[in-house]
């Protein structure tokens, strides 16, 4: 997805190389990947610790990611996906922490959560004058990016409570139903000519329930009863796998920093 690549970039502030990778179907798969593990962990840490450990044991593991993202100055895949990866696990226990903790139904913290990001985009929007995620180049961009990132994660994580629990769908009713809204952008990019940014976080929110419907499935007594645990371990260990064969191929490496790679590769 290139449409935007030619957008300026900010010079009022520090800028970077690309912090984002290229979206390939390594992308996806890893994306997906991180929304079950997050789903699965989030589950099994709440479970086995006092819930109010668990949030603040999360909070803090998510910070120390979001940190280590921050600090570097271009796209490292390790720190990239560990932060998607807490995330991943700390926005689901914002959305849990919304029905569980407070009471609030599924289908309030659904809307609430598609508010949040709506308003993120919106200032995003006004702010940069883009969504993209190929100009996440400034300091100010990434933190637009991450916040849209975690309340994408809290409203798949709710929309997917919700069809299961709410709608009566079920864990695998729900994979079906996420599996079919998925295609939607697919198809509008590759056949109608959808926008790309839209078509990218169109999939983006889609990908959390879908990952986390399949979580649930495979961990839950409802479902194939693995253990929360188990399949957390398992998706973990997939996701570090994948990731190190992306650090030693670059396959997802961006334009930017392309060259440099190929240069990095060619000399060792």
């Amino acid at each position: 997805m290139t449409e935007d690549r030619r957008l300026h970039r900010l010079t009022s502030t520090h800028r970077t190389y690309s912090k984002v990778p290229e979206v390939t179907a390594w992308f996806w798969v890893v994306k997906a990947l991180t929304t079950a593990m997050g789903e699965s962990t989030s589950d099994w840490l709440v479970h086995t610790l006092v819930p109010e450990i668990a949030v603040v044991l999360g909070a803090i593991v998510f910070a120390v990611a979001i940190w280590l993202q921050f600090a570097k100055d271009r796209y490292i895949p390790a720190y990239y996906w560990f932060a998607v990866a807490m995330v991943g696990v700390f926005g689901t226990m914002c959305a849990d922490v919304l029905h569980v903790g407070l009471g609030v139904p599924y289908i309030a913290s659904t809307i609430f959560f598609a508010i949040a990001l709506a308003v993120v985009f919106r200032t995003w929007y006004r702010m940069e004058g883009t969504l993209s995620i190929h100009s996440i180049t400034t300091p100010r961009r990434e933190v637009f990016y991450w916040a849209a990132v975690l309340a994408t994660f809290a409203l798949g994580t709710a929309a997917g409570d919700l069809t299961a629990y709410t709608l009566g769908l079920g864990y695998f009713g729900s994979i079906w139903l996420f599996a079919a809204i998925i295609a939607i952008p697919a198809v509008g990019y590759f056949r109608f000519g959808m926008g790309s940014i839209l078509a990218f976080w169109f999939a983006y929110v889609v990908t959390r329930p879908l990952g986390a419907s399949v979580a649930d499935w495979l961990g839950k007594p409802e479902g194939v009863g693995l253990g929360n645990g188990l399949v957390s371990l398992v998706f973990a260990a997939t996701i570090v796998a994948a990731v190190r064969h992306l650090a030693r191929t670059g396959r997802d490496t961006p334009i930017d920093q392309f060259g440099e790679r190929r240069l990095a590769t060619e000399s060792t």
